[in-house]
């Protein structure tokens, strides 16, 4: 598996698959979340993932410094869940210019170190309307481009629409006809 990129839109079923991919192999897994729980919504949210994971997988919540995680958790290299780049993104450009693109470069030069297998969520975004304002418009555009710098760097990509999982990439085996 190595390191895979799943993404979808909003409940397109892209974390539930993400969760299959990354039990692959049978080893220790490790969820990485990027989500802050600032509202009643979000934290409901958080708590339905929560439940639905299991007890034994470990846990780092991390709203800006995944590449820090990632090597933290170099040495035992358990499989990483990484959930979600969108809200990681959004947490970033709330932090300013300098901690985005930082951060951003830290994550990627730690995912190509990474020796363990990685899967990350991310929404995809170039396929609806354009914003109305600066900021959606930045933020679309930011996440474009990394959605694009993750798949370059992963070695399997697969899109969820409708909780069907397409391989844009690389190939799964849970896929295969």
């Amino acid at each position: 598996m190595r390191h895979t990129l799943v993404l979808g839109g909003v409940r397109s079923g892209k974390s539930a698959l993400a969760e299959t991919l990354v039990t692959a192999g049978g080893r220790r897994v490790c969820y990485i979340a990027t989500a802050t729980a600032e509202d009643a919504e979000m934290a409901a949210r958080i708590r339905a993932h929560r439940a639905r994971r299991p007890s034994s997988w470990g846990l780092v919540e991390e709203p800006l410094a995944l590449g820090g995680v990632l090597d933290q958790q170099a040495g035992a290299s358990p499989n990483l869940l990484v959930d979600c780049m969108s809200l990681w993104l959004g947490n970033l450009l709330a932090a300013g210019e300098g901690p985005l693109a930082r951060e951003r470069t830290a994550f990627l030069e730690a995912l190509v170190r990474y020796p363990g297998n990685v899967v990350i969520v991310s929404n995809e975004v170039g396929l609806g309307i354009i914003g109305m304002d600066p900021l959606t418009r930045r933020f679309a555009d930011e996440l474009g481009r990394l959605n694009q710098d993750l798949a370059a760097h992963c070695d399997t990509v697969v899109i969820s629409i409708a909780g069907i999982p397409q391989c844009l990439k690389g190939s799964l085996p849970m896929l295969r006809a």
